[in-house]
């Protein structure tokens, strides 16, 4: 098949993704880190990175015009906020676009921004700009920057072999109990861990545990053992669903055994406050994802999960 005749489809969203990396791979140097992280980093002081990170949220995808305004609001503004709690970061700046139906309600709109503004008190962020357009369906498009020391930043890339491997929260049925609403970005549990711990390198679940974690493992040039009895379900949760749910927006991060067990002393303190598991291991077969079952057997795990196309 000849390239200028693929369509999107035959590719999905990571091969795109791919391509438009490669048309823009030529950065200066103020560009620390681009494409293929969960923020860009870029240089900012002499002892701290600037985060710059983008998410957009469309009606019938992400939501429902039938769910609750403010908590659609939220949502727009914590899915970035959970990119920057994976780098290690704080939130700082955003500006909002908007894409709405002439005929949507200003009540409606005022509660999504409602929810926004809640949310950004809560963070610390200050909502600085934005723009609004016309279109079918609600739109909702933030940009967030924020900032991170430079000894706190945490990128996918950074896994070794023999690592461990631990996830925050439980995993699966987010978007059907409608907790992909109302779920609080890990911006404390990261910083508690940057500070305490340095992980290794670290990613949050939008698009579910397998295909996430895949994502460090290819920049990181490892693989993964997971074992099923380690891996924390929400209720009534299979574990396909959590395995490969998306939407879950808990943090993946893996750590030098040395740090770990001083980690899990922690844990044992009750120093965190949401739950953390330890799942499994860093290996060094790239990209090679096997599953532990509950009868010790082995499955090859397919890196798979939510995709937009």
């Amino acid at each position: 098949m000849q390239f200028n005749n693929k369509k999107i489809k035959d590719i999905g969203e990571f091969g795109l993704i791919k391509q438009l990396a490669y048309l823009i791979k030529k950065k200066d140097k103020s560009v620390i880190c681009g494409i293929n992280d969960d923020a860009a980093v870029l240089k900012y002081t002499k002892d701290k990175y600037l985060l710059f990170t983008t998410d957009m949220l469309i009606e019938n995808v992400h939501f429902t015009r039938k769910m609750n305004p403010e908590a659609i609001g939220q949502k727009a503004l914590a899915v970035n906020l959970s990119d920057i709690a994976s780098m290690g970061g704080l939130p700082r700046y955003a500006v909002i676009s908007l894409g709405l139906p002439k005929d949507l309600s200003l009540a409606f709109v005022k509660k999504i921004y409602k929810g926004m503004l809640e949310f950004a008190r809560k963070f610390k962020v200050n909502i600085v700009g934005g723009d609004t357009n016309q279109s079918k369906n609600i739109i909702i498009n933030i940009s967030l920057l924020g900032e991170v020391k430079k000894r706190f930043l945490t990128l996918r890339s950074g896994a070794k072999c023999n690592d461990l491997i631990f996830v925050s929260g439980n995993l699966g049925r987010s978007y059907v109990s409608g907790r992909h609403l109302e779920f609080v970005p890990r911006i404390e549990t990261s910083r508690f861990l940057v500070k305490r711990f340095k992980p290794s390198a670290m990613i949050d679940i939008s698009d579910g545990l397998v295909l996430d974690l895949s994502h460090i493992l290819e920049l990181s040039g490892v693989g993964a053992v997971i074992y099923e009895r380690l891996i924390p379900r929400s209720k009534d949760a299979s574990l396909k669903e959590a395995l490969y749910d998306g939407e879950d927006f808990e943090l993946i991060f893996t750590m030098a055994k040395n740090k770990a067990k001083l980690f899990l002393n922690s844990l044992n303190k009750n120093e965190i406050k949401i739950p953390i598991s330890l799942i499994g291991e860093i290996t060094s077969k790239k990209m090679q994802i096997l599953l532990i079952d509950r009868f010790n057997k082995i499955k090859f795990l397919i890196p798979k999960g939510f995709t937009h196309f």
